[in-house]
């Protein structure tokens, strides 16, 4: 039998001339220099632009490189208007986000995976229905629900249910959950079942264990959407003792000089920063995981 070969953009034969061996590595080096530039740039800006003055900032001559170096700036901007109080807020209604997403999404793509209940297939299918939706169609839903929650008459304007409760049924986690639950061999829940673990216990004993890595994923969306969100927390936290970072320096921008406010921006991205670089490999390894052999 002919053996088979791997087939690549590029022929072998192209790449054993030199022509093609050099717009190989040009065009290789070009679109990562390139996609590097864009992405990191942004961040150089911003960070840089901190260490400037006020009037450097102002000049309508942009430079690459400070005149003068303030990097006192970033002190002051977490002494003078309270970011540690921000960030505070902010963690605490990322931490809860990512607790109660935790709870209501697993237990629906387990129900949905292995308990398949009536009408399951529907149910998600509206689900999913709902990301072709978007975020500006159902802001003013929710906060109707929050204003006035139904059944129980509730008011959840500034308290951090009003964050909560809204990023709790994701339907995007729900359905990389319920894949990874799919791949899931039916043997081991048996063998669980046959052993007298009920649907909770096969869940907390043999379906978690195994989800680590998705887990992972789902937490990385979860916190990462919080910390980073604006527009929802605006609405819902009028109260300025209650806002998380991103509202709290919209809302001072007018009161704080240009490299204070930059440095306010550096520091509210740099644990988003931290958590991809840290878990980059386990955000791959969760959305591609593959199925497991029993």
């Amino acid at each position: 039998m002919p053996e088979s070969r791997e087939r690549t953009l590029i022929a072998p034969a192209e790449m054993n001339r030199r022509t093609g061996r050099f717009l190989y590595w040009f065009v290789l080096c070009s679109t990562v220099i390139g996609f590097t530039l864009a992405f990191v740039f942004p961040l150089y800006w911003m960070a840089g632009g901190a260490l400037k003055s006020s009037s450097e900032l102002a000049d309508p001559n942009p430079t690459l490189i400070p005149h003068s170096w303030h990097p006192e700036s970033y002190s002051e901007a977490w002494a003078n208007v309270g970011l540690s109080d921000y960030f505070l807020n902010t963690l605490l209604l990322a931490a809860g986000a990512w607790l109660t997403q935790l709870l209501v999404d697993v237990a629906a793509a387990y129900a949905l995976s292995k308990l398949r209940p009536a009408l399951g297939n529907i149910v998600l299918g509206m689900m999913l229905a709902t990301l072709m939706l978007p975020v500006s169609a159902l802001l003013v839903p929710t906060y109707l629900t929050v204003t006035d929650v139904p059944l129980f008459g509730v008011n959840l304007i500034n308290t951090p249910w009003a964050i909560w409760l809204p990023a709790c049924a994701n339907a995007f986690n729900i359905f990389i959950l319920k894949r990874f639950f799919d791949q899931i061999p039916t043997e081991l829940l048996d063998s669980a079942r046959m052993d007298g673990a009920g649907p909770l216990r096969v869940l907390v004993s043999v379906v978690l264990p195994l989800s680590r890595p998705v887990l992972a994923v789902v937490s990385i969306f979860a916190v990462v959407g919080v910390w980073k969100d604006f527009l929802w927390p605006l609405l819902v936290l009028p109260d300025p003792a209650r806002q998380p970072i991103t509202v709290a320096l919209n809302r001072l921008a007018e009161f704080m000089p240009a490299n204070q406010l930059l440095a306010g921006m550096v520091m509210a991205s740099i644990p988003l920063l931290v958590i991809f670089l840290i878990f980059q490999r386990h955000i791959i390894a969760g959305l591609t995981a593959g199925s497991l052999k029993g």
